[in-house]
């Protein structure tokens, strides 16, 4: 069963056979945004870069890759808070969807416990490995690697802060499916 096709005196104009709204799009930039932001563009320049001297002018520059790889190091853990802001890293549901309402709010506050416990010791490793990491120097570049690591637990304290904005906000739905979230739900 097909569309009818107009009758010769119709204007073409006055059928329509797709009608498409325009959603509304709302973009939040938070500060973790602008900086993930910053060093990717940073790392697409060292990147180019890389491309340019080695292809074009025929002579690498030899610091291009060994930034690239710490600015991706950077990018991943900024990115991470990124997800865990907005609560979308891979977790798997099937036991939230199989227990009873009282039981889902008690695994969600396990959940978020155990979450915020594992970023709290990401933080507490990185900065251990951050201060002995001070008198090892990079490759190519003489500068400490403890700024690579220094990086490294910036994005692990800065996912910490959303871990537990995250927290809270589900403290005082009292662990409750969050309505305004993307998760698909099987029922």
């Amino acid at each position: 069963m097909g569309v009818p096709a107009p009758e010769a005196n119709d204007d073409l104009t006055e059928t329509h056979i797709i009608h498409v709204e325009e959603a509304e799009t709302q973009v939040d930039l938070h500060l973790d945004d602008m900086i993930a932001f910053a060093v990717f563009w940073g790392m697409a320049g060292v990147v180019f870069l890389q491309f340019f001297s080695r292809y074009i002018l025929n002579d690498s520059a030899a610091w291009t890759e060994e930034i690239a790889r710490y600015m991706l190091m950077w990018l991943t853990f900024i990115g991470a808070a990124i997800v865990t802001r907005r609560g979308t890293h891979i977790g798997v549901e099937v036991l939230l969807h199989m227990l009873p309402e009282a039981s889902r709010r008690g695994l969600r506050f396990l959940i978020d416990v155990v979450t915020l416990g594992f970023i709290a010791l990401l933080c507490w490793f990185s900065v251990m490995i951050t201060e002995r990491m001070g008198i090892q120097r990079m490759t190519v570049i003489d500068v400490s690697m403890s700024v690579v690591y220094a990086g490294i637990a910036f994005g692990c304290f800065l996912m910490l802060w959303r871990a537990v904005q995250v927290f809270i906000a589900n403290a005082r739905r009292g662990w409750r499916p969050d309505p305004h979230a993307t998760t698909l739900i099987l029922d």
